[in-house]
């Protein structure tokens, strides 16, 4: 439950949940420039809308109002919270429940709700913890521009926190049993874990945990699904183990690795399906595999040919772009090619939202 990472200086700043050695903003994957695709002239300048502080001319302002308007302030939540990223995280509980062998119910859309409440907890928390950072490198930011009060942001991370355990409880003695610590890997990520050897892994354990949490909501177990758990978390520690140098650039060897990687991965979604798994389901998974492909494959290369901050960006945008299709593809090998498509749907309106809301 993507984050973001490292962050330099506004203008190079195209984006993304960092990670350790800069500050990953979601706590279950880095997230670059946008989690929809592309970085946009506003995060590749530093001056999007975001920019504009509360105190901006009179005119912006509602006459005799001393403070922000509604509507800036609704925004302002909403690049704090990063609304768009939220398309990524339903697939997680999704694919858990597709990994169970159980269709989806009412309990698995109380996990939904779950997972959505501790992903924004997770982005609040990591802005409050980052504010002094954001004041230097990152004023634009909600909290160092003025427009969301560092009260309200810790305010809010409890409040979600809590609001996603009481959902978890809802759905079940074993949701809970695993929303618990899934909330406590995102409160350790973003106050301890962030800047340490172990804040990627910390990071790939959220989203990994993510997807067990809809496979006990669903079904109360979670062994099943481990192997897909497995699977979701490696791609999110390469991912995040990119953005760590997406403000600074010049490494190889970490695109090299999330390249290796995304191979691997691909040729288990996508490898040749045995007698039992033929059909359109095998076709499904067999082109969902390949999506995620397409999607991290260009971005990664050019990293690797050239590893500088905007193309090391990119290359994380990718990697959160292809979250999706990769959920998608875990439920298709599960077998459920219903919930695989319903997953997939939800690439293109992350799209949509993402060029309304700059996630970075």
């Amino acid at each position: 439950m993507n984050g973001r990472h490292t962050r330099g200086p506004a203008p190079t700043d195209a984006g993304h949940h960092g990670l350790p050695g800069g500050s990953g903003r979601a706590p279950w994957h880095a997230t670059g420039t946008d989690a929809a695709g592309g970085t946009g002239a506003g995060a590749a300048t530093g001056t999007d809308t975001g920019a504009r502080t509360d105190k901006g001319p009179a005119s912006d302002r509602p006459c005799g109002a001393s403070g922000p308007s509604r509507p800036r302030r609704l925004r302002a939540w909403a690049e704090l919270l990063r609304l768009p990223a939220l398309f990524t995280v339903p697939g997680d509980t999704l694919a858990g429940a597709a990994a169970a062998g159980t269709r989806p119910g009412p309990r698995t859309l109380l996990a939904i709700g779950s997972s959505l409440c501790l992903y924004e907890a997770g982005m609040a928390l990591n802005d409050w913890a980052d504010r002094e950072e954001d004041a230097r490198d990152r004023p634009h930011r909600p909290l160092p521009s003025g427009r969301v009060r560092p009260a309200a942001a810790l305010t809010a991370a409890c409040a979600l926190t809590g609001a996603g355990l009481a959902l978890a409880a809802r759905a079940g003695r074993p949701a809970l049993a695993v929303a618990a610590p899934l909330a406590a890997t995102v409160w350790a990520y973003d106050l301890a874990l962030k800047h340490t050897p172990a804040g990627p892994v910390a990071m790939a354990a959220a989203r990994g945990l993510d997807l067990l949490l809809g496979a006990a909501a669903t079904s109360g177990r979670t062994r099943a699904a481990l192997p897909s758990a497995a699977l979701l978390g490696s791609h999110t520690l390469t991912v995040t183990t990119v953005s760590r140098r997406e403000t600074q650039g010049g490494s190889v060897l970490g695109p090299l690795a999330a390249l290796a990687g995304s191979a691997a991965l691909t040729r288990l979604l996508t490898r040749r399906p045995g007698p039992d798994e033929t059909g359109p389901g095998a076709a499904l998974r067999t082109a969902l595999g390949a999506g995620y492909a397409a999607t991290v494959a260009r971005p990664y290369l050019h990293a690797v040919l050239n590893p500088s901050p905007p193309l090391t960006q990119r290359a994380v945008g990718g990697g959160i772009r292809a979250t999706i299709p990769l959920q998608a593809a875990l439920s298709a090998r599960s077998g459920a090619p219903v919930t695989a498509l319903t997953v997939a749907a939800l690439a293109p309106l992350g799209r949509i939202h993402a060029r309304k809301v700059n996630i970075t």
